[in-house]
Formats: C-alpha cells, structure tokens, sequence
C-alpha cells in the first residue's frame, strides 16, 4: 500500500490540473503514462482517486484529504530546497537570530550592523517576538539565537546572562513625576496608567509590584510591549513602567525615565538549543553582541536628574 515519490508526484499534478493532459505537461511525460501510473496508484491503495466526469477527473473525498497531507511534504521538500540554496549562496554561513522587543529595538540591530562589518558573507534573518512564539522558533530549529528580556523554561533550551536591567517609570516632560530623582509605585496612583495585560509576564510583574505595595493601579490603555508603551508615553498618553532597554532605545523621544524604588531586577538573556553545538558565526556574533553591550553601558543604569523645568519638550533626555 505504500506510494513511491513518482506516484505521489503523478497524484499531486492531477490535482493540480485537473486533467490527464494538464498533469502530463506539467510533468513533461506522455498522457497513456500519466493515466497508467495513476491507475495503477488506485489499485496498490484500494480506493478510487478520482471520478470521471463528462472529460475532467474529480477528486474523492480520500483524494481530498490525501492531497493535504501531500502538499505539507511539498512544503517540506521545499524548505530543503531553499535551504540548499541559501547554503550554497552564501558559504560563510547563515544565522537566523530572534529577540524580544525590548531588545529587538535597538540592541540587536547595533550588534547586528557591528557583526556585518566583519563577517559581510555571512547572512542573517532578524525577527522580534512575544515570549511564546520566540521560544517556538527556538525549539523548532528555525533560529539559532534567541536574546530575551526575560528567562526562557525550557527542558530543551539553555540561557546565558548578558546584561542587568530594571523596571523604570517614563512620563511625558515637565511631567509631576519628571521632577523628581526616584519615584515609588505609589507614586504613579494620580496619573493615567499604561500596563499590559495581566496574563502577560510584565503584567504579572507590575502586578505583583502593585500587590507588594498594597495598592491597585487602573490601566487606561493595555499594551503587547513596552515598546507599545513607550510609544503611547511619547505620544502623551500617560505614564508607564518599563525595562530600561526599552526607555533607552527611544533616544530622541518626548518622556523621561525614572527608577522606581524597590523594583525588579531584569536582565537580558542569550538562549539557546541545549544540545546543539555552538557554531563558529554564532560564537562570533555572541562575542558582538557582549562587545556592544559593554561599549553602550547596557548594564549599567545612570544616574536620575530632574531636568530643568524649563526643559522644551523637542529636547532629549536618556534614562
């Protein structure tokens, strides 16, 4: 009962065509050939394909659902094609990297630009992505690094610390909070709140926060990122607590950053296949990457400054 490659291939171009003779250009061979083959297909699997009406072949309903299942190992096949070819393209290497957004902003794409400097035959694919989908490509095999803002739980994957972070309230210029040097969460109670949903990791975290505090903080708008957050802070929406890889990736923006007393320690994090060896260009862009975050101070937080009051809000300010 089991079909070979060239009469999965006969199946599929009937499908495709609808005819003997579509199916035979298709594949470059005669018509008596394609209706032998397929003929014969019927009788090793022990059920009709196809029914023949008024000159055009109609799939059943198990060539239906047969056909399905061909078009994934097509899909498959190619993937290995293209895979081939991008292989042979580009003989250095390829290496397909994936990052939260809090990083994904602007740490990576500097990292990434450094890496291409000296290594140009080398190519790379970069996405951004939510905590589960990352953590699916990695398991997957369809990235080689993943770089987080928070710690992956997984049996098959393992994490490096890169980086130390915190959680840090941003609010508009000239904004009550703006003027002062550190700020609790209490603090933010008056004030149009940005948060996230509570299911999420960072909601859990500002819950938590709030729970410590005692206290309940009412979001006017709910986001995906901190990076959505920011935004909505720029744009004068309220204020918001976010990593500081977020806030420093806005460097011409209209808010200001300000720690927030007793809040949670983050850090950023290179994870990985547990049981795949590092390759060479990995090691390479690893070794970027951690020169970049030395050189950009990532790790290190500055000190908070009231500005001015009589800051224009066109001006920069770094957290």
């Amino acid at each position: 009962m089991k079909l070979n490659i060239r009469q999965i291939e006969v199946f599929r171009a009937v499908m495709i065509t609808g005819t003997i003779r579509g199916a035979s250009e298709l594949l470059f061979v005669s018509q008596p050939a394609v209706s032998r083959l397929l003929s014969h297909t019927e009788q090793r699997i022990g059920f009709a394909l196809f029914e023949r009406i008024r000159g055009r072949l109609h799939p059943t309903q198990e060539a239906r659902k047969l056909f399905h299942e061909v078009e994934i190992v097509y899909d498959g096949v190619q993937r290995v094609n293209d895979m081939a070819r991008e292989l042979f393209e580009h003989q250095e290497g390829i290496l397909n990297i994936v990052a939260s957004p809090s990083i994904g902003q602007m740490l990576i794409p500097t990292a990434i630009a450094s890496y291409r400097h000296t290594h140009p035959n080398v190519k790379l694919t970069f996405h951004y992505l939510t905590h589960l989908p990352l953590t699916d490509r990695l398991v997957k095999r369809q990235a080689d690094l993943a770089i987080t803002i928070l710690p992956i739980h997984h049996p098959n994957l393992e994490q490096e610390e890169l980086a130390d972070a915190s959680l840090v309230c941003i609010c508009p210029y000239n904004h009550p909070l703006s003027r002062r040097a550190i700020l609790e969460i209490k603090d933010l109670l008056p004030y149009p709140f940005i948060s996230y949903e509570k299911t999420s990791p960072f909601g859990q975290m500002v819950q938590a926060m709030c729970d410590a505090a005692g206290i309940s903080l009412r979001p006017v708008v709910e986001v995906g990122s901190p990076q959505n957050a920011c935004s909505l802070v720029q744009a004068g929406a309220g204020v918001a607590l976010v990593d500081q890889f977020s806030a420093r990736s806005w460097s011409a923006s209209r808010f200001v950053t300000r720690p927030i007393a007793d809040g949670p320690a983050l850090k950023a994090y290179l994870v990985r296949l547990r049981d795949e060896p590092l390759s060479q260009i990995s090691q390479s862009f690893i070794d970027t990457l951690k020169e970049v975050i030395r050189k950009d101070g990532h790790a290190e937080m500055p000190p908070a400054v009231p500005p001015p009051m009589d800051d224009a809000p066109g001006k920069t300010a770094r957290g």
